[in-house]
C-alpha cells in the first residue's frame, strides 16, 4: 500500500477533499433519505433509473390528488444545487422541499440525479440532466417507460427549476431546449433560486471541476454574456435572491441581463432581506422559507389559472 495514499492533493473547504489515490471525500450533503409516502403531505415518491450505465436517475413525486384528478397535472423538472460537486436529490432537505412544493402546487415533480464533479468533470452534469429531460419528454404521447409520467403528468405544462448550481443547469436546459427542441415538453416557466453564474473574477472551483471551461466567454457559466440569451424559449422566469447570499449579485445580474437582452418573456425577481444562501433548505419552517415556497407555487399555478 502506498504510504502517501491518504495525502490530500486538493481541498475546497466545506465541499470536498481529493486524495493522492484518487478518492474524493465529500464534506457536506452526503445524507440521504429513501422515497415513499410522506406522512406530512401524503405525496408519494419513488426513484427511477434513466441510464443504468451512468447512474443518471430521477426521484419522482406524485401529489395526493393525482389518483383522483380527471386531468393530468403540470410537471416540474427540478435540478439540485451543490456547486456541481455535492448533494443529490436524495438529500433530506431537497426531499422535504419537493414534497412540500408538489403538494402545494399540485404538480408532478422529476428531481434529477446527475453525476458529480470532480470524478465526473463538467460538462457531465449538464449532459446528464439533458438526458433526464429527454427521458421525461419521451412520455409526451403517454407511451414512455414510466407509468407515473404517462398517467399523471401534463408535459404540455412543464416547468424547470433549480437552486444554486442547479439553477445554472436549469437555465442551460432551457437554452439547449431552445436550440435542439424539447420533444414532448412545452416549457411554461423557470424558477431560479439563488442561482450560480460566473462573474469577471477568477473561479478556482469552476476551473478545477470544468477542465474545458472557456473563461468568461463560456455561456454555460457566464449566461449574462451569452449572445443567444435573448432567444431563450421560455415565456416566464422567476429569480429568487437573498440579501446576505454570496451569490446575490449573480442572480441580480442575470435578472437584469435577461430584461435588457431583448428576450420576449417576463422575468420577476424576489429578494429576501437578512437571509443567506438556500436558507429555505436549512430551515424550511421559518417565515421567509414558507413564503418562498408559496411564491414558487403561485408562479406555477398561474398556468393552471389560465386553463
Amino acid at each position: 500500500m502506498d504510504p502517501t495514499a491518504n495525502e490530500v492533493v486538493r481541498e475546497f473547504p466545506r465541499l470536498f477533499r481529493v486524495y493522492k489515490d484518487g478518492r474524493v471525500e465529500r464534506l457536506l450533503g452526503t445524507e440521504t433519505t429513501p422515497p415513499g409516502a410522506d406522512p406530512r403531505t401524503a405525496v408519494q415518491s419513488k426513484d427511477v433509473t434513466v441510464n443504468p450505465q451512468t447512474g443518471v436517475a430521477v426521484r419522482l413525486y406524485l401529489p395526493p390528488t393525482a389518483a383522483s384528478s380527471p386531468a393530468k397535472l403540470p410537471l416540474l423538472i427540478y435540478v439540485h444545487g451543490g456547486a456541481f460537486c455535492i448533494c443529490t436529490p436524495f438529500n433530506p432537505a431537497y426531499h422535504h422541499h419537493l414534497n412540500a412544493v408538489s403538494a402545494a402546487a399540485n404538480v408532478v415533480v422529476a428531481s434529477v440525479h446527475y453525476r458529480l464533479a470532480p470524478e465526473h468533470p463538467l460538462p457531465a452534469a449538464y449532459d446528464d440532466t439533458w438526458e433526464a429531460v429527454q427521458w421525461v419528454a419521451s412520455h409526451g404521447a403517454g407511451a414512455g417507460p414510466e407509468p407515473w409520467l404517462n398517467d399523471h403528468a401534463d408535459l404540455g405544462a412543464a416547468f424547470l427549476a433549480g437552486d444554486s448550481a442547479g439553477a445554472n443547469i436549469a437555465h442551460n436546459m432551457a437554452m439547449r431546449g431552445t436550440a435542439e427542441g424539447l420533444g414532448g415538453l412545452k416549457l411554461e416557466g423557470m424558477v431560479l433560486i439563488h442561482p450560480y453564474f460566473g462573474n469577471d473574477k477568477k473561479d478556482e472551483l469552476v476551473e478545477y471541476l470544468y477542465p474545458t471551461y472557456g473563461g468568461i466567454g463560456d455561456p454555460k457559466i457566464h449566461a449574462t454574456r451569452d449572445p443567444k440569451l435573448s432567444g431563450m424559449g421560455c415565456p416566464r422566469v422567476l429569480v429568487f435572491v437573498s440579501e446576505k447570499d454570496f451569490l446575490r449579485e449573480r442572480g441580480v445580474s442575470y435578472y437584469e441581463a435577461l430584461k435588457k437582452s431583448g428576450w420576449k418573456g417576463k422575468v420577476d425577481m424576489v429578494e429576501y432581506q437578512g437571509e443567506d444562501h438556500v436558507f429555505h433548505l436549512f430551515d424550511p419552517t421559518k417565515e421567509n422559507s414558507v413564503d418562498l415556497v408559496k411564491q414558487f407555487v403561485a408562479f406555477m399555478k398561474q398556468i393552471q389559472a389560465r386553463c
